[in-house]
């Protein structure tokens, strides 16, 4: 007969946003204490972060104990995912590579274990990551089903009840146990008494099949139950011990299930099931990053929204600079990674925002790496005319005055075929692309507000170095405040560098789009585009474009402002064909700011059509989590450049 390999694991979190340091030993005695006593009746899984255990231990140093106990015992499978909460995608590369090194360190000290199975950070992925987690040891992660499989509609439905394996980006493969966003929030209805033990248990039993297969029956929060955290209005009444009653209810009535056997969340990679242990890429173009449950949470959730994401990440990406300079100990990078943990760029409580800004700051100070960018001006000649000509050993190019100097086309050595510019309103037949399209320009956007951009006249001087480079400083005037826009054009090299200096009152609640750049169709092969960043890896991620729809800036609802983005974490983004190459460059260290690409080829279907592909930056997102609040006054700077070469 086909059997069902259920399993359970519980995410353990004393860093959570909405808990204040205070209630920590509230959540072990209401949330920690009654799990290691499900775990005596039935076999579970139980991932917390390194800082977790010690918190933990500090609020009941038997708990440690305990647990291990359960772990010797064969009761608990222990789950890995780093010293801290830290959102991979997010981060350098040796941070991650710090950040799940120190979590095996401190797990084998209080634990006597070294993990074999991860729960990626928020579950959010990228092919970067398999090297990093094969690096440390690890043999398989657990990666939401849900909105991977949105993206991959070739894939059998089969595929979801049983183990697999992901393809990393420097093409070696890793272990896969799927979670599963349905069946976690049945049990969290059960125990919350929203649905009775019957209908759970029908749902479970018709998860069977005609060979054997996985379902992973919970993989989320253990601090939901008998404890309340306080984020939403809309959460249950807290039913304290009962709720844990409910949920030994749940795993005794899955256990004794005629077909279901009850297992160890790494058991289900010896499962042979139809159509198991395929070779899966996670991610698409349309979706490079996958993350957990519902849409609204996507990468922008920690890079960009929050209080204050793009200043906190600014400022752990200058600490970060500064621990690579010389040989640092470990407890700095131990705070690094706490400093770049995801509940502090979410639903945070101002106590804790207000302590965390403390923290940040003292690093920051003790590091010297919280020093202010000069202030931006050029000696130069006023320009007033509307278009403006470049021309450098390197670079062509036009800009227009009354656009914000938005770059009508630049062209670059040594061949200076134009690559980049504006397409004219009415190029397209599609109706969504029928704007006019820039590069170089800002656009604010927020609910209900005009749009406010910087595409109004610039008053503008130029300037030419000693090394044959022009320099272009821009002030446009805007609703919402002043903008310093100062463009480098290069002599030696084919790069274009922006410095923008914000000055406004504030940046509220909307998204604010940074360096659009277009790519000029006609010198670009779609057949060949592609496009490549670094997600946390130390390989980047490199995605095809050709009939592709790929719409990363699109909205999700009213609240949320983007679907998706790209950590950029080694601070560049790549457009390139068969012949071109156009590269995005940040500054992290004064604005991490992160990738979007929109590209499409209207009219393809009918074998006609014209190329659309454009590149941007976002410093500002809109979601749940925007509560705005700087951790550092003043206006806002953002640097990148534009960069061109062949192939």
């Amino acid at each position: 007969m086909a059997t069902l390999h259920a399993f359970a694991l519980f995410h353990l979190n004393l860093a959570f946003s909405s808990i204040e340091e205070e209630q920590r030993a509230t959540v072990v005695r209401a949330c920690y204490r009654p799990l290691l006593a499900l775990a005596q009746r039935h076999p579970i899984g139980i991932e917390a972060t390194a800082y977790t255990l010690e918190a933990i231990r500090r609020c009941d140093p038997a708990w440690l104990d305990d647990l291990a106990a359960l772990i010797r015992n064969g009761r608990v499978e222990f789950i890995g995912s780093g010293h801290a909460q830290a959102i991979g995608p997010l981060l350098p590369a040796d941070v991650v590579a710090a950040n799940l090194r120190l979590g095996n360190l401190a797990y084998r000290q209080m634990l006597g274990v070294t993990p074999k199975l991860a729960l990626v950070n928020e579950q959010a992925y990228a092919g970067g990551l398999v090297a990093q987690y094969l690096d440390a040891g690890y043999e398989a992660l657990l990666a939401d089903w849900d909105n991977v499989a949105n993206f991959h509609p070739d894939w059998l439905p089969e595929f979801r009840y049983g183990p697999q394996r992901a393809l990393g980006s420097d093409g070696r493969g890793i272990g896969l146990i799927w979670t599963n966003t349905v069946a976690f929030q049945k049990l969290q209805r059960l125990a919350h008494d929203d649905i009775t033990l019957d209908d759970y248990l029908k749902f479970v039993s018709g998860q069977c099949g005609e060979s054997d297969r996985t379902l992973c029956l919970y993989a989320s929060d253990a601090e939901i139950f008998g404890f309340r955290p306080g984020r939403y209005r809309t959460e249950e009444a807290n039913q304290g011990g009962r709720e844990w009653q409910r949920m030994g209810e749940a795993l005794a009535g899955v256990a004794a299930l005629e077909d279901v056997k009850l297992v160890l969340p790494s058991e289900t990679l010896q499962v042979k099931s139809e159509g198991s242990n395929q070779m899966l890429r996670l991610e698409t173009a349309a979706y490079p990053v996958p993350v957990k449950k519902q849409r609204k949470y996507n990468l922008t959730r920690w890079a960009v929204t929050g209080r204050d994401d793009i200043g906190v990440n600014a400022a752990c990406q200058r600490i970060y600079a500064a621990l690579k300079k010389k040989a640092s100990p470990d407890a700095d990078w131990r705070e690094l990674c706490r400093l770049w943990a995801s509940d502090f760029r979410t639903h945070i409580t101002e106590a804790r925002w207000q302590g965390f800004c403390r923290d940040l700051a003292a690093m920051e100070a003790r590091f010297k790496t919280s020093h202010a960018p000069a202030p931006l001006a050029i000696a130069g000649e006023t320009i007033s005319d509307r278009a403006i000509t470049i021309e450098t050993p390197a670079i062509r190019a036009e800009l227009d005055r009354r656009r914000g100097l938005a770059i009508r086309h630049a062209a670059f050595a040594p061949d200076f075929v134009a690559l980049i510019g504006g397409i004219a309103h009415g190029h397209f037949d599609d109706i969504a692309l029928q704007a006019d399209w820039y590069t170089g320009d800002c656009v604010f956007e927020a609910p209900g507000e005009p749009k406010v951009t910087d595409l109004e006249w610039a008053t503008t001087r130029i300037a030419r170095d000693a090394d044959g480079s022009i320099r272009v400083l821009g002030e446009i005037a805007t609703p919402q405040g002043l903008i310093r826009k100062l463009m480098t054009f290069h002599a030696e090299s084919p790069q274009i560098d922006f410095d923008l200096e914000f000055d406004w009152r504030n940046f509220g609640r909307g998204s604010l789009r940074l360096a659009h750049v277009t790519l000029l169709g006609e010198a670009f092969d779609d057949e060949s585009l592609s496009f490549a960043a670094h997600n946390g890896g130390r390989t980047p991620d490199r995605f095809a474009l050709k009939d592709q729809i790929v719409e990363h800036g699109a909205p999700v609802s009213f609240l949320v402002s983007a679907s998706c983005g790209l950590g950029m974490t080694e601070g560049w983004l790549e457009l390139a064909d068969a012949r071109h190459r156009i590269e995005l460059l940040v500054d992290r260290q004064t604005a991490p700011l992160i990738g979007l690409i929109n590209h499409r080829r209207p009219g393809a279907e009918k074998g006609a059509g014209k190329l659309f592909c454009q590149a941007m930056l976002s410093a500002l997102e809109l979601d749940d989590t925007r509560k705005p609040a700087p951790y550092r006054a003043g206006p806002r700077r953002f640097r990148f450049s534009i960069k061109a070469g062949p192939v």
